[in-house]
């Protein structure tokens, strides 16, 4: 029996690959490589290079290696780019969503984990934000992330399907152990963004918005290390497989952090201030979101160990000195 984690080459999916086979998993990627690694995969899982959308490649994935479970990452995060195109978002993120679960449930896979987010809260009518809250979207991204929120339910309710979504904050950070980072050329990650502009990779960064309801006007984010993320899936797949109860749960802090706060966090890692610039709002970008997030605690047993902001800037700083190199090479 094997566990599938599609878009296992990127950033997030790269690292639940390395805990799946720390823990002598049998792990096989589905990537189409757009804007992930084979590098970046741990040694001893199997990459098939290829596409969700193809229902007739997964499906035969699933019969071929025994998959009992499905870790959903692949797909496409960039708020603003939604906004411009928001058809190939619904068609990346919720199209081949749907062919991935109908592979899924003709191949008889039991249980599901998918990557979802907490733009599906849009502005939050308070802070923090509890899985309770309506969902209200303002971007595509968030919407395409909703709706396959919404087939998970159907497909547990009509077959069986046993599913846990996880509502991810800001996502940031790097292996502790210097095995994989966030790697992708052109991210739009804001710590990724300002340790490429501490390490002279960008002239300068751009902040968007400077005149949002928070205390220094811009942005609030809850960042959460991309360790603690995966050991909250690790905990999600024990849960399912022990017949716990489907279901949704936020993955943050609990505490947010302003862009100019991220901004000197780095600066002071990186021993000097960082240059930027100040700008207008981007379309899609809520004011502030933070998670409430002891359901995951409570349910799943959960326990974050990276709870700090220095701590997570520190990793993503001393992948991107690593990337470096590598790339230099």
């Amino acid at each position: 029996m094997a566990v599938l984690v599609t878009g296992g080459a990127g950033y997030i999916g790269s690292h639940m690959v390395l805990a799946l086979t720390d823990a002598r998993e049998e792990v096989v990627v589905l990537d189409n490589l757009s804007t992930g690694f084979p590098w970046a995969i741990a040694p001893g899982a199997k990459l098939i290079e290829g596409d969700i959308g193809d229902e007739a490649l997964v499906g035969r994935i699933i019969k071929d290696h025994k998959i009992e479970a499905i870790v959903h990452f692949a797909g496409s995060i960039v708020v603003p780019d939604s906004v411009t195109d928001p058809l190939g978002y619904y068609l990346n993120n919720t199209v081949k969503s749907r062919a991935l679960l109908a592979a899924a449930v003709a191949g008889g896979v039991k249980n599901f984990i998918f990557s979802s987010t907490a733009a599906v809260y849009g502005n939050p009518k308070s802070m923090p934000v509890f899985e309770e809250e309506a969902p209200a979207p303002i971007s595509p991204y968030g919407t395409s992330k909703l709706m396959t929120e919404y087939m998970l339910k159907d497909s547990h309710a009509a077959y069986g399907l046993n599913f846990v979504a996880l509502r991810y904050f800001n996502v940031a950070g790097a292996d502790p152990k210097g095995r994989t980072g966030q790697s992708t050329p052109r991210a739009t990650h804001l710590i990724k963004v300002a340790c490429e502009t501490a390490l002279g990779q960008r002239a300068s960064m751009d902040v968007f918005g400077t005149d949002y309801p928070t205390p220094d006007g811009t942005c609030l984010r809850d960042y959460i290390h991309v360790s603690d993320l995966i050991s909250a899936h690790m905990q999600a797949l024990k849960h399912l497989r022990g017949g716990g109860a489907s279901g949704i749960f936020n993955c943050g802090y609990g505490k947010g952090y302003s862009v100019l706060e991220v901004i000197n966090a780095v600066g002071k890692a990186n021993g000097k201030p960082l240059p930027h610039k100040l700008g207008p709002r981007r379309p899609g970008d809520p004011a502030g979101i933070v998670a409430g997030a002891q359901k995951v605690r409570d349910v799943l047993g959960w326990e974050p160990k990276y709870n700090d902001l220095d701590f997570i800037v520190k990793t993503a700083l001393d992948w991107e000195k690593h990337l470096a190199k590598r790339n230099q090479k």
